[in-house]
């Protein structure tokens, strides 16, 4: 199991845009691919969007959410908050530098660009107190 996640307790849900363009794309393979390596758990957000409860409660119940947005509009970010979810870690990948286009095949290069990204706003969030304090650790 991959440092990221520390322990079976911790587990990282992942959810993903899965727009047409290109970024709902990377960001939906992106989600696919760190769920296969063990990073996290990668959930349904159309799920979540039509309430479904045994959706609903896991997220209300995961120890850490990564909101993983395609673009600036935030669908996944604004479901979440919709359904009063509060996630975590919210990443819109436009803000990584990569461009909302048409292509829909991610190329390798975005694709490690990415799921470093991630992980490291993971590690970092990790390892900062979650009231925002000095004190707590």
């Amino acid at each position: 199991m991959p440092e990221i996640m520390g322990t079976v307790e911790r587990p990282v849900m992942i959810l993903a845009c899965s727009g047409c363009s290109y970024v709902g794309q990377l960001a939906n393979r992106v989600a696919v691919e760190l769920s296969r390596e063990g990073f996290g758990k990668m959930s349904c957000l159309a799920a979540l969007g039509a309430h479904l409860e045994s959706y609903l409660q896991s997220a209300r119940l995961a120890p850490e959410l990564v909101a993983i947005n395609g673009c600036e509009v935030g669908c996944v970010a604004i479901t979440l908050e919709h359904l009063g979810i509060v996630h975590g870690i919210n990443i819109t990948l436009t803000e990584t530098g990569i461009a909302k286009k048409n292509k829909s095949d991610p190329t390798p290069e975005d694709m490690a660009l990415v799921k470093d990204f991630i992980t490291s706003r993971v590690k970092s969030n990790a390892s900062s107190p979650s009231c925002g304090c000095d004190c707590c650790s």
